[in-house]
């Protein structure tokens, strides 16, 4: 059976990425720490990582692991805090849900950090489909969706988060890395590497590419930033990430570069219904991850 220890133990990998690292994240030995990876692997009967890869690469297997663990364990950390301040006396839930699993990722940062401003409501998260969720918020079954994309809906309103800023990733030997900004023209004909998999047109080519002119060889969608750094490392290709997502592979021989003279960034806005137009605890969260997001 997969423990709740196992998936820890995978998520310190991915964010420290090497074994050593994991090991001081989980405070227990390297030995310790090896044991239960193969403990895991044994029971999934394949690995979850490739040996002796630099930088540290997961299996689709240990990818796919890495995903149940992004759904299971900010749940897991939302009960045990509900638990901790007693059933009668909760503090109020947020539903919030957002597509992309890197923004999720950044806002469990958020709510986890001990001087989060969030601590007087529960954030409960989910990751869905941009539409899907917009739906489920008019629906009820979501207080608030963070987006890019804005919807005709009348029952919904939109308040502006933060721009975050789009960057673009390429191998340290791609003959783009020594540019001191990227135009426009610098990508025509390039493989666009893109995470998350996205239903339309990605960012970059949307709003930076065709405006332009510009058009790329192909985009291939992967299913975690570990392939599309492990792409970059093999091909010479490119990624285009959000700054947060970036930081996520600091462990990697990758070059981030700023797209533009100024920098591309787009806009975050937090949807709701416009009847929570007066409700406090939600408000308070909006203006909360906004503080927040501009310290990102």
């Amino acid at each position: 059976m997969i423990e709740l220890r196992h998936l820890r133990t995978l998520v310190a990998l991915q964010q420290s990425g090497s074994l050593a690292a994991a090991a001081k994240i989980r405070f227990v030995t390297q030995s310790a720490l090896s044991h239960q990876i193969k403990e895991l692997e044994t029971r999934i009967n394949s690995q979850v990582f490739i040996r002796k890869s630099k930088p540290l690469c997961f299996t689709e297997e240990g990818s796919r692991l890495l995903r149940l663990a992004e759904d299971i364990l900010p749940k897991v950390q939302h009960t045990e805090q509900l638990l901790k301040h007693g059933l009668d006396q909760l503090p109020p839930t947020i539903r919030a849900a957002a597509h992309w699993p890197v923004l999720n990722g950044w806002l469990s940062q958020v709510v986890e950090h001990e001087d989060s401003i969030l601590s007087d409501a529960q954030l409960q998260l989910t990751c869905q489909h941009p539409q899907a969720a917009l739906k489920s918020l008019v629906a009820g079954h979501q207080d608030l969706v963070l987006t890019s994309k804005l919807s005709s809906d009348a029952a919904l309103a939109y308040q502006h988060v933060f721009d975050y800023e789009i960057r673009l990733l390429v191998a340290a030997n791609h003959p783009l890395a020594e540019h001191q900004h990227i135009h426009a023209q610098d990508l025509q004909g390039s493989t666009l590497f893109s995470f998350p998999v996205m239903p339309a047109k990605s960012e970059l080519v949307q709003h930076f590419l065709e405006p332009a002119g510009v058009e790329i060889k192909q985009e291939i969608a992967c299913d975690s930033l570990q392939q599309v750094a492990k792409l970059l490392l093999q091909e010479q290709g490119v990624a285009a990430l959000p700054h947060w997502a970036v930081n996520e592979l600091k462990a990697y021989p990758l070059v981030s570069l700023t797209l533009g003279v100024k920098g591309f960034y787009r806009p975050l806005f937090a949807a709701y219904r416009r009847s929570d137009a007066l409700n406090q605890p939600l408000q308070a969260c909006i203006q909360a991850l906004s503080q927040q997001g501009q310290g990102h």
